[in-house]
């Protein structure tokens, strides 16, 4: 989920608004590294130089290496400096945020994720799924709650409940389980 480089390519000076867009980032990047590029694709793209952010809505797809993001709308909000075509200086991210709402979906690693709004922060390498049925599942296990928070440095994950609904969760044993 490190979509680090995707702003580095909006050489915006205003507001536009593009419909029908599919955004990638492969020409910026220079690495030539496979797993770092992003593709960004959606029925609109919106980007603000002024507030820092890129908003794709309708059908969005987010691809980077085996990461897939699906969601109804993307925004992605970004570091300054990145708008005049430049890198991120060595250690900074050029990517602050991002925001997934309405059906999203995300396959990572051997997971799969569903929530009603997906938050991402790069600082600290946090993902907060939120919704009544925000669900985390590897093959046929998986945990719900209305609020999931995965650490993505250590692979911790906490689920809460909230006011409707405890947290549940069915796996399969692999030996004699509570037996």
């Amino acid at each position: 989920m490190a979509l680090a480089v995707v702003i580095a390519g909006l050489l915006v000076t205003h507001t536009y608004i593009i419909p029908g867009v599919a955004f990638s980032e492969e020409p910026f990047l220079k690495s030539g590294n496979e797993k770092n590029k992003i593709h960004i694709s959606s029925d609109r793209l919106i980007l603000n130089s002024e507030e820092r952010y890129a908003e794709f809505t309708g059908n969005t797809r987010t691809t980077q290496g085996s990461t897939v993001i699906t969601s109804d709308m993307l925004k992605v909000f970004y570091n300054s400096g990145i708008e005049k075509g430049g890198n991120a200086a060595p250690g900074e991210q050029s990517i602050k945020k991002i925001i997934a709402k309405g059906n999203v979906k995300i396959h990572f690693d051997d997971q799969n994720a569903e929530a009603d709004q997906a938050v991402y922060t790069t600082e600290d390498r946090v993902l907060v799924l939120t919704g009544k049925n925000a669900k985390i599942s590897s093959g046929e296990d998986y945990f719900t709650g209305e609020r999931i928070i995965l650490h993505r440095d250590d692979g911790r994950i906490i689920f809460e409940s909230g006011n409707e609904s405890q947290v549940d969760g069915f796996f399969h044993s692999r030996e004699n389980g509570l037996n």
